[in-house]
């Protein structure tokens, strides 16, 4: 009896051992299988963008413009992921800002306003192994590049419109801050006005802001009180079209098509389209290419700028001449800064056969002839 128990014991402790061996190599099995699926399919390191914003996402002028890109970005790379955060002042702020993104593990920092720049210098400097783009600047570091594009050029076109359509030979145009990138707009807004109308003024009134439509609308209201017919702007909001619309007046947009927000009054438009370069930018920092460069990308650069569709109201004739010289510009035939160009006091600041440099052009503090108004420190 004993024995007979002896060896029943020695039969489970068998089968115990042998379910245990068992399902030990079936989890070593399924283990490996996963591990051979994980290699040969390896899942995608999400790449972190983001993005600082001045204004709100929805100003429908240039943040809107940039989130549009950041949207775009996140359509077309499936393994990017991106945040943002809106209403970031030019202030000490932003430096808090971008180091708590740079501290959460963000790839990618990218800060859409001139003021921004040298706190962007300082965070970038801290964060060696962070790529930062920082929009209309034109400091770099190791780590930090700068991107915007030829507006200038679309301005120019758009200012041709205005001086078509004048009738008080007076525009007005609302500017924010007495940055190059604004001085710049409203010289070859007004260098495009006056190819097509000599005797062309533009009135400026500043806002002190990038987003104020209250004060926007108050500008607006000055600027056609002072004799102005067709308002362009430099701001965020279409405020000042509708300003325009209510008041009987023609207006130009800027950085998205407004048409919307006063289809009786805006002509035509400038627009950004941001999404290919961030793309661009992602696909250079996976490749190990991406380097601190400063971007300026054209008409011919795959519409990262160009003019909306004209209003109803520009004719088909003039539309055609406005496309001609649009086609110059692409072709290299034309440049909107091609002397000779003169100041407000009638100095040349462009020879005849000339034509303005990049480093002028992101450093320009002066006004062309025909500008009415005085640049204030910025």
């Amino acid at each position: 009896m004993k024995k007979t128990r002896k060896v029943s014991i020695m039969a489970l402790i068998f089968v115990v051992i042998m379910t245990l061996l068992l399902s030990g190599c079936s989890q070593g099995s399924k283990q490996a299988s996963t591990d051979t699926q994980g290699s040969s399919q390896p899942a995608a390191q999400k790449i972190k963008v983001a993005f600082v914003y001045v204004g709100p996402v929805g100003d429908f002028g240039y943040t809107y413009a940039q989130d549009q890109g950041r949207k775009y970005l996140e359509a077309n790379m499936k393994n990017v992921e991106t945040t943002y955060v809106e209403n970031i002042a030019e202030t000490a702020d932003c430096e808090r800002v971008f180091t708590e993104l740079a501290q959460k593990g963000n790839n990618i920092i990218i800060g859409t306003s001139y003021g921004y720049m040298d706190y962007m210098v300082d965070v970038s400097k801290k964060f060696p192994n962070v790529v930062f783009e920082h929009c209309s600047g034109y400091k770099t570091t190791d780590n930090l590049g700068t991107y915007f594009n030829r507006d200038y050029q679309a301005r120019f076109l758009t200012g041709m419109v205005a001086g078509k359509y004048t009738k008080s030979n007076v525009l007005g145009f609302v500017a924010p801050f007495g940055t190059p990138e604004v001085i710049r707009n409203i010289d070859a807004f007004t260098l495009g006005a006056q190819s097509i109308n000599p005797k062309v003024q533009v009135k400026v009134v500043w806002t002190n802001s990038w987003n104020d439509p209250g004060t926007e609308k108050t500008a607006a209201n000055s600027l056609i009180d002072a004799g102005a017919d067709v308002l362009a702007m430099h701001v965020d909001s279409p405020t000042f079209a509708q300003t325009a619309q209510d008041r009987g007046v023609l207006a130009i947009g800027h950085d998205s098509d407004m048409s919307k927000f006063a289809p009786n009054s805006i002509l035509v438009g400038d627009v950004s389209n941001w999404g290919p370069y961030f793309v661009q930018v992602v696909k250079d920092v996976m490749n190990k290419t991406w380097k601190p460069t400063q971007y300026l990308g054209g008409i011919k650069d795959g519409g990262v700028i160009d003019i909306t569709p004209f209003s109803s109201k520009v004719d088909k004739d003039f539309q055609a001449t406005v496309n001609a010289k649009r086609q110059d510009i692409i072709d290299g035939k034309f440049d909107p800064f091609q002397g000779p160009v003169y100041d407000q006091s009638g100095n040349v600041k462009i020879k005849d056969g000339d034509k303005a440099t990049d480093q002028m052009l992101l450093s320009v503090d002066w006004f062309v002839k025909g500008v009415v108004g005085t640049i204030p420190k910025s």
